[in-house]
């Protein structure tokens, strides 16, 4: 437990956090590309290489926001989490229907992209709970009232 951050250092925490997440979801990213290259070829490659990408940097974005809202008040922190949520909606879907028409199902494949996106999602939210507990573990106590 000694690489924890010391309680109250923020910027340690958001590090700890986000590196709490990224190790699970990049092994299973790898473990994703490879077994959809092996299953769907360069079609499973592509699918599950985009499938990383997109769901790396989306969790991301939203530990960059939670990190740049730290000290707002509450009403300001939720507006931008909110905002954030839709444009990362929007740009995701737009991302998607740009894939889908641009792109045979030949070139990328959809399932690849589908699994390894959900298996790589599990991951990182797996990872990112692992950590907040394993940081909430180590915050003081306030004193006892006896």
């Amino acid at each position: 437990m000694s690489n924890l951050p010391a309680p109250g250092t923020d910027e340690a925490s958001d590090k700890f956090l986000w590196r709490g997440a990224i190790a699970p979801s990049s092994i299973v990213a790898i473990i994703g590309v490879v077994a959809a290259t092996l299953i769907r070829h360069k079609a499973g490659l592509f699918g599950s290489l985009l499938a990383s990408l997109v769901v790396i940097l989306f969790f991301s974005v939203h530990l960059f926001v939670a990190k740049i809202s730290r000290n707002l008040d509450p009403m300001a922190t939720m507006a931008l989490a909110m905002f954030s949520y839709f444009a990362k909606v929007i740009v995701m879907g737009a991302l998607l229907l740009i894939v889908t028409r641009t792109t045979s199902p030949k070139t990328v494949d959809r399932i690849s992209f589908a699994v390894v996106a959900l298996c790589i999602t599990a991951a990182w939210l797996a990872g990112e709970i692992r950590a907040f507990l394993r940081l909430r573990f180590q915050l003081p106590l306030p004193p006892s009232s006896k």
